[in-house]
């Protein structure tokens, strides 16, 4: 059997298949998270997900936040499935959070879904009243070499 297919993940992974409708969170939800085992553990390399479409509310006025969204990790022994990060990332659609919390929270969420080696989160959010905001969180595992990438990515960090 060749080591990077995996033919169990069609019963690991709920969110995947032709013929299912699909079913759109309605409210903030990292239930729907899913993640696959990693065919590559050992190797280091980055993924990035780019998300043009995100939306959230801002918590005190209830209008529209609109951002693109980059996730980039490097992975240990678990992924984040796409089609349940797609789902997770559209239950901020009726969220009320400030920018800020939307990048940490996606941040956390997926830190403890996936025990990455190293995770980073921007947000390129929408100029509303003529100010965007980008905000970007990162987290290297504690007490590695990753710890050490956070830090150098987030102090030499170009805006």
């Amino acid at each position: 059997m060749d080591k990077h297919t995996d033919n169990n993940l069609k019963e690991t992974l709920t969110l995947l298949g032709a013929g299912q409708a699909t079913n759109y969170p309605k409210e903030y939800d990292p239930s729907v998270l899913e993640y696959f085992n990693n065919s590559h553990e050992g190797r280091d390399y980055w993924v990035q997900f780019n998300c043009p479409e995100f939306t959230s509310l801002c918590p005190i006025t209830g209008q529209p936040d609109f951002a693109e969204i980059v996730i980039s990790y490097i992975p240990d022994v678990r992924m984040v499935e796409s089609k349940s990060l797609k789902l997770y990332l559209f239950s901020f659609r009726n969220h009320g959070a400030f920018h800020e919390s939307c990048v940490n929270l996606i941040l956390d969420d997926l830190v403890q879904l996936m025990d990455p080696k190293y995770i980073e989160v921007t947000g390129l959010f929408t100029a509303r009243g003529g100010i965007s905001i980008h905000p970007y969180t990162n987290y290297g595992r504690s007490g590695t070499k990753y710890e050490q990438l956070a830090e150098q990515r987030l102090f030499n960090r170009k805006g």
